[in-house]
């Protein structure tokens, strides 16, 4: 079946930017000249999905806003002749369908993905974390769809980690089945580092089958006492195949101060009108702090 549907899930409260997302949306943040879930917006469209849902909650309506027309804005930039500008602005709001449902409560990963469940149906569907981006981007995702088309089963993207990191992701174990693949025989919920079955820690990037949302609704509360998707997909596991992708180039993590700062430096460093002169800009900047060392 071709998945044409896609869920992003941007319901968190965001604290790790307090004080700015007490009244900013944590995926509004800037990113370059775009906000953060964009990026994800723009992956899932480039791999053919044709349905967005929006997994948002209370104080986020700064995102529907930004995906919604600007009549008053686009009608300035048009008298101002900003063709460019009007062009990106009138993007931004003609990029895809997307429908919006609220998470009513804060009660893990796998709660928001049920969310979602009338929204998405009985096909199988992508689900994005956009804190997560990809260096290689929609490739990423476009070959997890591939894998979903060739093996029938769900698909996560994985990363080797170091010994310290996997207590902070889901952890799979494996065999190999092909270039980078892998079928999944165990997923565990941040596991201490002597007790992850690996080092393939899941990312954020799913293919789900609509299986699993019978599976989440009989999932009691995990890890910080909510429902996590890693149990789910364990239990999914117990009926039919799960693989994993195991993806290449690196992948940044937005989800915290210094990770969104390191994720704009590493994005912007290949963006051909701002890379040269950035990169001359922090050449000066490193010179000078090891002068005053």
């Amino acid at each position: 079946m071709i998945i044409k549907k896609a869920v992003i899930t941007a319901a968190g409260w965001g604290t790790r930017f307090l004080p700015v997302t007490k009244s900013q949306p944590k995926e509004m943040l800037p990113l370059l000249d775009k906000p953060i879930i964009q990026y994800s917006v723009e992956e899932v469209i480039a791999c053919g999905i044709e349905l967005v849902v929006i997994v948002t909650a209370f104080g986020k309506r700064a995102i529907e806003d930004y995906f919604d027309r600007n009549y008053v804005l686009e009608r300035v930039l048009e008298e101002k002749g900003e063709t460019e500008l009007l062009e990106s602005v009138r993007h931004s709001s003609n990029m895809v369908d997307i429908g919006y449902i609220r998470q009513k409560e804060q009660s893990g990963l796998g709660h928001a993905v049920l969310t979602a469940k009338n929204m998405i149906g009985n096909g199988p569907f992508a689900l994005l974390l956009p804190d997560d981006l990809f260096e290689k981007r929609e490739e990423v995702l476009g070959n997890m769809i591939q894998i979903y088309e060739r093996y029938g089963g769900a698909v996560v993207a994985v990363k080797k980690v170091t010994d310290e990191e996997v207590s902070r992701y889901g952890i799979i174990s494996g065999k190999n089945v092909g270039e980078r693949v892998y079928q999944v025989t165990d997923l565990v919920e941040k596991p201490r580092p002597e007790e992850a079955p690996s080092n393939l820690a899941i990312m954020g990037r799913y293919v789900l089958v609509p299986e699993i949302f019978k599976v989440l609704e009989n999932t009691r509360p995990g890890k910080n006492g909510e429902i996590q998707l890693t149990d789910a997909l364990r239990k999914l596991l117990q009926n039919q195949p799960i693989y994993a992708y195991e993806f290449e180039g690196e992948r940044y993590d937005a989800g915290t101060p210094l990770g969104l700062l390191e994720t704009t430096i590493a994005l912007s460093l290949k963006d051909p009108k701002i890379g040269t002169k950035l990169r001359d800009y922090l050449n000066v900047l490193l010179k000078e702090a090891d002068g005053n060392n």
